[in-house]
């Protein structure tokens, strides 16, 4: 027991299925909170205030060894990555599967799960491309071949994928096999309340200083318990009773922002009278693909955009000051949006 499925009921709401087979997984989705949209929100008093959201695939637990097997590789295929809860909370009640609590070794485990159902994956592509190369001689075939022999090595050598520097092309092409090990992983260590003072610590006040330190991984701390607690009570008195533990922020915020960095996500805003509304894009997103996140018409049509900082539109209170100030740009299809970004595109289709 880990606290897994109170955390999702933490983060979603969505109670979870009392008896779920090894393997079956229930989706619930999340509001980000950004304190941001809600000033925007006070701003322009729009009918709707629409936050961006984020999904959750809650799994059924499993037995050691059964990752190959059991996990709905079907419906991971499409998540943007993975997050692992790592239990270091004492109950005597709720005794560990391993008989001690040892975080590390924990995360060392459920690597090694995913290492070994990727290793099923790559050897079954690999042998496959051997016989397609012998009758065809096909130069990209060769190409997918060396690629697929570099990560059974990797594999082997115990190594998993998302610590290995792939090239665009060689991402794309390993995309389509639901590689565990490739994906972002988030390690969220569910503490217990006596450990509530240690939550701003993050890895190195569990040990994990090691395992945060590698690459597309992020470690968060919180405690479910301490958060389910909290979320019986009023704001004010939720606010006074993390002030008492010394928790700074609640879990969901720092789960929010560390899975944002993780995946390289930002956010932008668009304003008016009839809605103000976050949109998440990729970090490195131009102008006219995150008018695409909006529209597909927009993105087909655009023609310029209008945008302003945050911190700027909240200095000029509005689009038109913010012209007057010189702070409100146009900016064309390749400009890299930037997070915090107040747009209104301008398109024609």
């Amino acid at each position: 027991m880990t606290g897994k499925s109170t955390l999702f009921q933490i983060l979603t709401g969505v109670e979870p299925a009392a008896h779920a087979a090894p393997g079956e997984a229930q989706l619930g989705m999340t509001r980000v909170p950004d304190p941001r949209l809600g000033k925007l929100s006070s701003m322009y008093s729009p009918k709707k205030t629409t936050p961006a959201t984020i999904e959750y695939l809650d799994l059924a637990g499993m037995e050691k060894g059964q990752a190959a097997k059991v996990l709905p590789l079907d419906q991971l295929r499409n998540a943007d990555a993975l997050a692992h809860v790592v239990r270091v909370f004492e109950d005597e009640q709720l005794p560990h599967s391993e008989g001690s609590i040892d975080p590390a070794r924990d995360v060392a485990s459920m690597e090694t799960e995913f290492i070994l159902a990727d290793q099923i994956v790559a050897e079954k592509r690999r042998e496959k491309l051997a016989l397609q190369v012998q009758k065809t001689n096909s130069p990209e075939e060769k190409k997918e071949l060396a690629l697929f022999e570099r990560v059974v090595e990797t594999l082997e050598a115990e190594t998993p994928l998302r610590n290995v520097e792939f090239s665009e092309s060689e991402h794309h092409t390993l995309r389509g096999y639901t590689f565990l090990s490739l994906k972002p992983l988030l390690i969220a260590v569910n503490a217990g309340e006596d450990d509530a003072g240690k939550l701003d610590g993050g890895a190195a006040a569990f040990g994990l200083e090691e395992v945060a330190g590698n690459p597309s991984t992020e470690v968060v701390a919180l405690s479910a318990r301490i958060e389910a607690e909290i979320a019986e009570l009023d704001a004010d008195d939720a606010a006074g009773f993390r002030a008492e533990l010394g928790i700074r922020e609640p879990a969901l915020d720092r789960l929010i922002r560390a899975s944002y960095h993780l995946l390289g996500r930002i956010s932008f805003f668009t304003v008016g009278e009839d809605e103000c509304r976050a949109w998440t894009i990729r970090r490195g997103t131009v102008a006219r693909k995150a008018a695409g996140a909006i529209h597909s018409d927009i993105e087909r049509g655009f023609i310029r955009a209008e945008l302003i900082a945050y911190d700027d539109l909240v200095e000029a209170g509005s689009f038109n000051a913010g012209k007057e100030k010189g702070t409100l740009r146009l900016e064309g299809k390749d400009y890299v949006m930037a997070d915090g970004d107040v747009v209104n595109f301008r398109f024609n289709v």
